[in-house]
């Protein structure tokens, strides 16, 4: 029975219904992937001091996601009245390196591998997108999570000018997928990764590995809030074909089709 002889609207025309459907998942890294966030935060906290400069644990938690060099900027102007030098950045960066890498290693995210691996059943495009140029974490992805990243769709603190909570780092990951913010998902953990993946027009999932609320994430723009990551692998293993190409259009788009 055709669409007119049921009077539904037809959402696209027949040529363009073969390319409908999800093409990417951009994922984050730290909380994500890692459970490296209470040594991140525990770095910063700790290497700042000896700067004169002063972070908590949770204003870590805060400022997930933002490039090393915006952290430290953030704190320069407020303890020191002005930006830090590039040299400075260097410096006090090195510094929260050498702190991170005497704790223990970080393990993986629990669930994460089921999570990457549920998306790979779905024949996805797999993204990495993350602020963090810490080159300790970054090499352990292909001893972690062994071919399901490309150094090609990789975004890292490296890459970009602007770090999350702009934009700019999932507009590069989309990008390098060559793929549309409607067709692609965010998998984030930390609200300025979220503002980031929103600002960039993504469905934006948080899973809130973290100690921060839910509410924070929803305020941030999460279009979906999960509990951990094992929550977001099951989600991906139980999405079928028809929310997929939900998924794939916009509130917008779907309700001009109705009007």
């Amino acid at each position: 029975m055709s669409n007119a002889q049921t009077n539904q609207p037809d959402l696209l025309p027949n040529r363009e219904k073969q390319e409908v459907g999800l093409r990417a998942v951009l994922f984050d890294m730290d909380g994500v992937l890692f459970d490296s966030m209470p040594n991140h935060a525990y770095a910063w906290s700790h290497a700042m001091t000896q700067f004169g400069l002063e972070m908590t644990a949770e204003e870590a938690y805060l400022n997930e996601g933002r490039t090393g060099s915006g952290t430290i900027n953030i704190l320069a102007q407020r303890f020191w009245g002005r930006d830090a030098t590039e040299e400075e950045k260097q410096r006090i960066y090195r510094a929260k390196c050498e702190v991170f890498n005497r704790l223990p290693e970080a393990k993986p995210m629990p669930g994460a591998l089921e999570a990457l691996t549920a998306v790979r059943e779905k024949r996805l495009s797999i993204v990495l997108v993350t602020g963090s140029a810490q080159a300790s974490l970054l090499e352990r992805l292909e001893t972690h999570f062994p071919g399901f990243f490309r150094e090609e769709l990789m975004v890292t603190g490296f890459d970009v000018k602007h770090g999350k909570p702009h934009p700019e780092p999932y507009l590069m990951g989309l990008e390098k997928a060559n793929c549309p913010a409607s067709l692609a998902i965010v998998v984030e953990n930390a609200p300025l990764g979220v503002e980031a993946g929103h600002a960039a027009g993504i469905f934006t999932l948080a899973a809130n590995t973290g100690p921060l609320p839910d509410q924070i994430l929803r305020d941030a723009g999460a279009d979906l809030v999960l509990p951990d990551m094992q929550a977001v692998a099951k989600w991906f293993r139980s999405i079928a074909p028809a929310v997929l190409f939900i998924f794939a259009f916009s509130l917008g788009s779907l309700l001009t089709a109705f009007t």
